[in-house]
C-alpha cells in the first residue's frame, strides 16, 4: 500500500485542507475587487461637475458653508440717473505752427531787463525821494500788557523803594498787612504803570502802596544785551511801629 500523502493524512480535517488553497484564492480576489470598486466610485464622484442637470433643473452641489456665499440683498438700489457728459468747447486757437525766427519778434517791442522787472514787482519805496507814498511809523515805545509774555534774560532789580506815608485811619485803627504790587518797569528803570496784584484787606493801604510804586527805581530788564520794558511784582509790608 502506497504511503498516505501529508495533505490527505487521516489526522485532522483533511477535507478542509484539500480546499484551503482554493478558498484563500477566492477570498483574495473578492477583497481586491471590493477595494478596486470603492476607489473607482470615489474617483468617478470627484470627477463629476458640481452643477448637474437633472430633470431639466440645474442642481448645485454644496460642499461647505463657505460655498453658499453672501445672502442676496433686500435693500432697493436707487435708480441709475443718466448724466450727460459736459460738452467742452473746442479751443479757438489752433495748433501752433513753426515759423522763422525773424518773424517772431517785432522791431518795436522792448524787452525789460531783470533789474527793471525787479523794480516793477517790488519797488524800492525807501529810496524814492519824490514818492507820494507816506509811511507813518509811531515813535512811541511799545508797552506790553500785564498778561503778555516778554522774554527777559535778566529781570529788573529794585534799587530804591519808596515808603509812602501811613494812612492815618489805618494807623489809628492798628491795621497793617502785606500788599502785592505789579508794576511796569520801562527801559530807563522808572515805573510806567502800577496796579494791585493782591490786597491786604484794607483799601486805603492798597491805594497808598500802588501810588508809592511810581516813586520806586529799578535796574531795567535785559534781553539780548538791550534794556526792555517788562512787568514785575513785589510786596510792600505795612508795619505799625510800637509807640
Amino acid at each position: 500500500m502506497a504511503a498516505t500523502s501529508a495533505l490527505y493524512s487521516p489526522y485532522g480535517a483533511f477535507e478542509l485542507k484539500s480546499r484551503y488553497q482554493r478558498n484563500f484564492l477566492f477570498g483574495t480576489l473578492i477583497t481586491a475587487s471590493f477595494v478596486i470598486a470603492v476607489v473607482a466610485v470615489s474617483w468617478i464622484v470627484s470627477a463629476l461637475p458640481e452643477d448637474e442637470v437633472i430633470g431639466g433643473h440645474v442642481v448645485t452641489t454644496v460642499k461647505t458653508v463657505a460655498d453658499l456665499g453672501p445672502p442676496p440683498s433686500i435693500a432697493k438700489k436707487p435708480p441709475q440717473v443718466k448724466v450727460d457728459a459736459p460738452q467742452a468747447a473746442a479751443p479757438k486757437v489752433g495748433i501752433p505752427k513753426p515759423v522763422a525766427d525773424d518773424e517772431v519778434l517785432d522791431e518795436d517791442v522792448v524787452l525789460a531787463t531783470r533789474d527793471e522787472l525787479a523794480d516793477i514787482v517790488a519797488p524800492d519805496i525807501a529810496s524814492s525821494a519824490q514818492s507820494d507814498i507816506v509811511i507813518d511809523i509811531d515813535d512811541d515805545e511799545y508797552l506790553p500788557s500785564a498778561t503778555e509774555f516778554v522774554p527777559v534774560e535778566i529781570y529788573p532789580e529794585m534799587i530804591y523803594m519808596h515808603h509812602p506815608a501811613y494812612p492815618r485811619f489805618a494807623q489809628n485803627a492798628g491795621l497793617g498787612g502785606t500788599v502785592w504790587v505789579q508794576c511796569l518797569v520801562g527801559k530807563d528803570g522808572s515805573v510806567l504803570k502800577a496796579q494791585l496784584a493782591k490786597s491786604c484787606g484794607t483799601p486805603s493801604l492798597d491805594d497808598a502802596a500802588v501810588q508809592g510804586a511810581y516813586e520806586n527805581k529799578f535796574k531795567p530788564g535785559i534781553q539780548n544785551g538791550r534794556p526792555v520794558a517788562c512787568w514785575v511784582t513785589y510786596k510792600f509790608e505795612w508795619i505799625i511801629e510800637n509807640q
